[in-house]
This record gives structure tokens, C-alpha cells and sequence, in this order.
């Protein structure tokens, strides 16, 4: 994508956490050069439109004065579920980053409902928590398991590398169920040979499969520091995922605040059913 185009999209609240968004807004945007930051704020009625673009376009004014670079305020009415999502599609969005509880009242963002925004959207998104690091995206965890979607997310190891050069760590579950490990093995053997040939630095380690594999890949993660942690998220998801808790969201809303990309997965790559 053209640098000129390269817009980093905001869902914007006037909160603490959507500050923290921004702010990581600013450090990828300075690292893929980036010339563009959209801030998105969605109202439940039309009638509030024109007070929170006079607010929002002051936020934009001031913080494109601050960082030097163009920020465009975008209001719509809707719903957070599927408003973020037509609005990244529409300006062609690179990245969705989204504070997990940056929006109020029955819509305010836990893990859970900050899945239910993402898979509205075929754009990626960075989920944050907390303001971004001093220091550059060094470390990027990138777990890997059975399911063929784990493919798409090697484009944006490469990406992230080709701008970052980071260390990704990848990591496997440990698991007795035979079917499983073939399909790991499989997935693993592809990402090896991936980022073998982007020339991409990578170490490779198993969790000790005593609890489940999105808590062991948290755990890991805070135990070294991680400055992201890459996952694709359950194609299909259904309204039990919600309610019960796909995976996805313990990672999304994980206690050590770690930022957490989400890819969903695309139909157009439905003919990779498995990495081999």
C-alpha cells in the first residue's frame, strides 16, 4: 500500500484508553511511515453528531499539531459491532488499534465484545490496554496450533518485520491427541519454511500443556516481556463464542496487558484448508 494511503484507523470515545490507541497510532504510523491517522466516534443518535465532531475535530487539531501528522475525525452514527468495521473498509483502512475498554455505557469493551467489534471487520486489528513501550517492537509472540488459519497471520509476521524487524516467538501446544499434532507439525514445518526464506528471526518453543493453550501463551508472553502477541481469530464465530468464551478473548483481555493483534480470517484464503 502506498505510504500516502497507509491510514492507521482509532475508534474514538474522548477516554483515558483511547488516548493509550493513539498513542500507539503514532509509534507504528512512525514506523511503517505512515502518513495518516483516522479517529473514529460512533453516536447512538444522529442528533449528537455535530457536538462530538466540534470535540473531535479539536482532539485531531491539536494531537496532528503535537505529532505532525494528519489526523481526520470521522463521526457516525451506529453501533460499535459494525460501524469500526464499514468505516475501515471504506477509507481502506491498514490497521484498526482499539482501546479494549474504550467506549462507554452497554457497549464499554471487554474481551468478550471487543471480539464481537473485530470479527466485524476483515481489516486487523491491535488491541491495547495500556500506553505503548519506549522501547522499539522487538519481541512478538506468534502462537501457532492446529487450525489452518494460522496462515494468514505469516503475511503479517513478514510485514511487521519488514518495518520493525522483530524476533518472533513462535510457540506449539503440547498435546497427546495424534490428529492434532499431525496438523501442528504440519503448520509448524510452513511457518519455519516462511520465514526461512523472508529471512525473518525466529525461535521455536513448546508450551507445557497443563492449562489451557490462550493461558499458557499468555503466560509465556509475560514472562519474556513480549511487546505483541499475534493471533488470528475463530472463523465462523457464533453467538456461544460470546457467551461461553472463545479463546481469542482471554488473549485479547489478558492481564498482563500485553497489545494483541487479531486477524480474521479471509474467505478468499478458504482454499488454504492447511498449512501443508
Amino acid at each position: 500500500m502506498d505510504k500516502e494511503k497507509r491510514t492507521i484507523l482509532i475508534p474514538w470515545d474522548f477516554t483515558t484508553v483511547a488516548d493509550y490507541a493513539l498513542l500507539h497510532g503514532f509509534k507504528i504510523a512512525k514506523g511503517i511511515d505512515s502518513k495518516k491517522i483516522a479517529l473514529i466516534h460512533i453516536t447512538k443518535k444522529e442528533k449528537d453528531n455535530e457536538e462530538a465532531m466540534v470535540r473531535l475535530v479539536q482532539v485531531a487539531k491539536e494531537n496532528a499539531e503535537k505529532f505532525n501528522i494528519e489526523i481526520e475525525p470521522i463521526v457516525r452514527e451506529g453501533s460499535i459491532f459494525t460501524t469500526i468495521g464499514e468505516v475501515a473498509a471504506e477509507i481502506n483502512a491498514e490497521l484498526v488499534i482499539m482501546g479494549t475498554h474504550g467506549l462507554h455505557g452497554m457497549q464499554k469493551l471487554t474481551g468478550s465484545w471487543a471480539l464481537k467489534v473485530i470479527v466485524s471487520s476483515r481489516v486487523p486489528f491491535v488491541v491495547v490496554q495500556e500506553p505503548p513501550k519506549d522501547n522499539p517492537l522487538k519481541d512478538i509472540v506468534f502462537p501457532i496450533d492446529f487450525k489452518w488459519e494460522n496462515k494468514e497471520k505469516l503475511n503479517w509476521a513478514s510485514y511487521f518485520y519488514n518495518y520493525f524487524s522483530p524476533k518472533f516467538h513462535i510457540l506449539k501446544p503440547n498435546t497427546t491427541d495424534v490428529g492434532f499434532i499431525n496438523k501442528i507439525k504440519a503448520n509448524m514445518t510452513f511457518a519455519r519454511k516462511f520465514m526461512d526464506g523472508k529471512g525473518i528471526a525466529y525461535e521455536l518453543y513448546t508450551a507445557d500443556g497443563k492449562k489451557n493453550f490462550a493461558i499458557e501463551t499468555i503466560d509465556f508472553a509475560k514472562n519474556m516481556d513480549a511487546d505483541l502477541i499475534l493471533i488470528v481469530s475463530t472463523k465462523n464465530i457464533g453467538f456461544s463464542d460470546y457467551v461461553l468464551g472463545a479463546s481469542e478473548q482471554y488473549i485479547i483481555a489478558n492481564s498482563a496487558r500485553i497489545p494483541v493483534m487479531v486477524i480474521n480470517p479471509r474467505e478468499d484464503l478458504t482454499k488454504f484448508e492447511s498449512f501443508g
